[in-house]
């Protein structure tokens, strides 16, 4: 496959539950925008995300209840008042929430009943033209939408219960039961429904504006997907399951540098011979929903492809695992009969072989370069430093997982006088310093969270790998991003050539991108 990043572009990390605004968590209205018109101005081309679906206990994006649904909860209520699907009254006693952290359990009991009063509104509130928009979203999603909206509305009729605790008949899709529900539940069946039509309509909404802004979206794909999901519970066969419906084997990763005991996943793993069997139908499905969600995508744990670390059910930690081959090229080279050369950034971190290189390259897909893992190892190899990296590969300064870069260094111990003397830095000003690396660097994209040009601390972490609560909780205010620090970034942006052609001739440097 060809080399996918052949022109230089930066972009910020931000998941769009991390944008501000005064409803308890990002959404996609006003503050989405704003923010996207910020990253222009500061000659950013792309704004990475997580994944968008749906998510359940921890509120974890990598732990979805649907990989094709979309999470509601990302639906913007002044959006629904312009569209007068809801009045400006039924704000008026929604409470204040802490704008720099998500209460997930205080904003699911706020915000649900408004959206549950829209749905339940909707067929005498909506035009003519949005009702007949919603039966024309129902049509040309019914492949998944029907199953998740059974789902979601059996769910909650067993009380949040995971699937595999459902009545057998339930729990096995038998066809009259299934019958039976979807009459009992048509109500609920319909409002998830209505909830991600709004939801849809409202990211390419979002997605138009990125484009008009010449903003790129890169979205995620998680390798596996969650065991208590609808995409476990209607194609039970794709997964290594028992009778029950429980997984045999679960994913995670041996021990690392997040943890000394691994990474115990949970998620069932995939029965790799079936999918073969149909030409990879479920993933190229999974693929062409996402890519009609973003412009580019980073498949997450990319080294699974070529061989992933199968941990046996019920194991307290993810030790006691071992290495299975996975479908290496032969699913990437299925792909690329449907989608050609696919905008993909392999996620090639972890324990990473020789062989899981090969894969990568064959496919052609950038590969990552995080410079958290990278500019504390002394001495620093030549191909470690970032003015050597591959041109085809995405330099970080971290990552969702990563600590902050200015918690990060708070924390280095005995490698600070190693970093420093990687980077030519005194420390003032750390986060710059690395954000500068990444930029100046050779490979054709770079990437920074959005903490790391606010020059955050720990406290504002996303997410920490193994911890079971607290995680992606942090949004920023919209007075952090201040137009100094947006000049700042587009100076170096250009310094970096890196800027859009056309937008900004690269003929002065200002003297803050020298420092």
């Amino acid at each position: 496959m060809k080399q996918l990043n052949q022109s230089r572009a930066s972009g910020i990390l931000l998941h769009p539950t991390s944008l501000p605004g005064p409803y308890g968590m990002g959404e996609m209205g006003a503050e989405a925008e704003a923010f996207v018109a910020s990253l222009s101005r500061m000659g950013q081309q792309l704004w990475q995300i997580l994944p968008l679906g749906p998510t359940g206990f921890g509120d974890s994006p990598y732990q979805s209840l649907s990989t094709f649904a979309g999470n509601h909860l990302l639906i913007s209520l002044d959006r629904l008042v312009e569209a007068d699907l809801l009045d400006r009254a039924d704000l008026a006693d929604y409470p204040l929430f802490n704008p720099h952290q998500i209460d997930f359990g205080t904003l699911i009991e706020t915000k649900q009943p408004l959206l549950v009063r829209v749905c339940r509104d909707f067929q005498q509130r909506a035009s003519q033209e949005q009702r007949q928009a919603l039966e024309t979203f129902r049509d040309e999603n019914r492949d998944w939408l029907d199953d998740y909206a059974l789902f979601v509305a059996l769910k909650q009729k067993h009380n949040g219960a995971p699937w595999t605790a459902w009545p057998k008949p339930l729990r096995l899709r038998e066809p009259a039961a299934l019958a039976n529900a979807k009459v009992e539940l048509a109500a609920s069946v319909r409002t998830t429904a209505i909830l991600q039509f709004l939801f849809f309509e409202q990211w390419f909404q979002l997605k138009t504006f990125c484009a008009q802004k010449r903003v790129r979206i890169i979205g995620d794909i998680p390798i596996f997907v969650a065991s208590d999901s609808v995409d476990v519970w209607s194609n039970p066969e794709l997964f290594q399951l028992d009778e029950e419906g429980q997984p045999t084997v679960v994913a995670g990763v041996p021990p690392d540098y997040f943890s000394e005991t691994g990474q115990l996943w949970g998620n069932p793993l995939y029965c790799w011979d079936r999918m073969a069997a149909d030409d990879y139908a479920w993933w190229k499905k999974r693929l062409a929903n996402t890519l009609r969600l973003v412009d580019l995508v980073r498949i997450d744990h990319f080294r699974g492809f070529d061989s992933y670390w199968e941990i046996p059910a019920g194991e307290e930690t993810a030790i006691n695992g071992r290495w299975v081959p996975g479908p290496g090229m032969k699913l990437f080279d299925a792909i690329r009969t449907t989608f050609g050369a696919p905008p993909v950034i392999a996620e090639d971190l972890g324990i990473i072989t020789d062989e899981v290189t090969a894969l990568r390259e064959e496919t052609g897909f950038p590969g990552m370069k995080v410079l958290h893992f990278i500019v504390g190892n002394d001495p620093l190899e030549s191909d470690d430093r970032p003015e050597n990296f591959p041109t085809n590969s995405v330099c970080y300064t971290g990552t969702h997982d990563n600590d902050t870069t200015v918690g990060w260094f708070a924390e280095a111990g005995d490698n600070k006088q190693v970093i420093l003397d990687n980077l030519g830095s005194n420390g003032a000003a750390i986060h710059w310093d690395l954000m500068r690396a990444a930029w100046l660097g050779a490979s054709n994209t770079a990437i920074a969270p959005l903490q790391d040009l606010l020059g955050l601390g720990s406290e504002s972490r996303l997410n920490l790998p193994g911890r079971p609560r607290g995680n992606w909780q942090w949004r920023f205010c919209a007075d952090q991003l201040t137009a100094e620090l947006e000049e700042k970034l587009k100076q170096l942006t250009i310094a970096a050539r890196r800027i859009r052609v056309g937008d900004e001739a690269p003929t002065h440097v200002g003297t803050e991108c020298e420092s």
